[in-house]
């Protein structure tokens, strides 16, 4: 009966941590796993937030009383406790002190959720104790008047019922004739817009032109025209179409764009026949227009932190952001109060 059950599962996880925990009769803090096993923290607010529960009552716990104990930077220890403040375990109450000194008051909370419930119950015993106001005095009912009694006929002695004879069954309609339906017409097409050729033809859109025109780039432009029909030979334009083609290229070029990329886009696939070469290129010109370069961005310089000495990119020397935010933090003294 003593054999051991070699088959026995063990009690021991076989992975994952292992607790071996001894019974504590003095040195120990209750700690709510809302705060060791909080999800929306970092380890650094949760660690320092344990810490601060399990101290006494008074003990200061600014940035500078914190850094002197703890291997972290001041900065680190300034956002931990701004962790703390926005997940509710810390509140900071600024409330005037003897001598008329301002200072900061900080509480620690254990379950921030049941602290809010409390705070509120308290709020709706304080103005359901509030005297409430005395009613008016109600003004008297008037005594109710008698009933008056109204006098009932009395009903009538009913004829005796006479029965009309049966009606005539009436004759049955005739079937009218059955309509022969005729198909309904085809509508008629609708009749095509054609203009007159004596119409007038609307303006044509005007020729882009360069925002800062300069000779140099006139000058490509005009040789990139007057070249189009070596590579192109249906596109050899005259003296006047390559004038008046001249600030359209000298646009595109503007814009960043490539004298081969240009020559391609004027020239790339024609219709056949091509009777109009300058007009085919000064419409592409104007349809097929680049956007401009966008705007180059700032670079902002770098910058040496005076506190920290490291580096940072602002306009104008001083601190880093998170230097300012432990001086913010830090300003004034922080007391524990339970």
């Amino acid at each position: 009966m003593d054999t051991q059950q070699i088959s026995a599962p063990s009690r021991v996880p076989s992975s994952g941590v292992v607790h071996i925990n001894i019974r504590l009769t003095d040195g120990f803090s209750i700690i709510s796993n809302r705060l060791s096993q909080h999800r929306g923290m970092s380890l650094l607010a949760i660690g320092l937030g344990t810490h601060i529960q399990s101290l006494p009552a008074g003990r200061r716990i600014g940035v500078k009383a914190l850094a002197a104990i703890f291997p972290e930077s001041e900065a680190r220890i300034a956002a931990a406790l701004r962790e703390l403040e926005h997940h509710g375990f810390l509140r900071r109450i600024r409330e005037r002190v003897q001598g008329g000194r301002m200072t900061t008051r900080t509480e620690s909370y254990n379950h921030p959720e049941a602290a809010a419930g409390r705070a509120g119950a308290e709020a709706e015993e304080t103005s359901a104790a509030a005297p409430a106001p005395a009613p008016a005095p109600a003004a008297p009912a008037p005594a109710p008047e008698p009933p008056v009694r109204e006098a009932v006929p009395e009903p009538a002695p009913s004829p005796e019922r006479e029965f009309a004879p049966e009606p005539a069954p009436e004759p049955e309609p005739e079937p009218a004739p059955e309509r022969e339906f005729a198909p309904a017409p085809a509508p008629a097409p609708e009749p095509r817009l054609v203009p007159v050729p004596t119409a007038p033809k609307p303006p044509l859109p005007p020729l882009p032109f360069p925002r800062r025109p300069s000779a140099a780039l006139f000058d490509e432009a005009t040789r990139l025209l007057a070249g189009l029909r070596v590579s192109a030979p249906l596109f050899t334009l005259s003296e006047v179409d390559v004038e008046r083609l001249t600030p359209g290229v000298a646009a595109w070029l503007e814009r960043g764009m490539r004298p081969d990329a240009v020559r391609v886009a004027l020239t790339d696939d024609p219709p056949v026949p091509l009777r109009h070469p300058a007009k085919l290129v000064r419409h592409r010109l104007v349809a097929l227009l680049p956007p401009p370069l966008p705007a180059a961005v700032p670079v902002v310089p770098l910058q040496n932190c005076d506190d920290c000495d490291r580096a940072f990119r602002s306009s104008v020397p001083g601190c880093c952001g998170e230097c300012r935010e432990v001086w913010a933090y830090a300003a004034e003294p922080c007391l524990l109060d339970a």
